[in-house]
């Protein structure tokens, strides 16, 4: 392989402990992924995916005036009147069965 050099980033930990398990699974250490990434940005002389805005919707709740804010929030309260909610095990067993974590 030659020479290395390293790279250094930040990651969230539940990011990390994700990619992780599924690489595990896969059998490709985290370097070895993170070189596969780098090696498709020189090919595709770019990201090698798609990054697109969400069309007609504000990213952040800061973009969202206050009508749509009120819009949003009432979904919300809809949603738990009508019982279209999860408990935090229901969440996290699913994170856990989608994950393998």
């Amino acid at each position: 392989m030659g020479r290395t050099s390293n790279v250094f980033a930040r990651i969230e930990p539940e990011i990390k402990v994700q990619a992780e398990a599924v690489l595990n699974r896969l059998g490709i250490p985290m370097s070895n992924a993170v070189d596969m990434f780098l090696r498709q940005v020189i090919i595709h002389r770019g990201i090698p995916f798609e990054l697109k805005l969400a069309e007609g919707r504000p990213l952040f709740v800061g973009e969202l005036s206050k009508e749509e804010l009120d819009k949003e929030i009432a979904k919300g309260v809809n949603d738990i009147e009508n019982g279209n909610v999860y408990s935090a095990e229901q969440v996290s067993e699913e994170m856990k069965r989608l994950y393998d974590i």
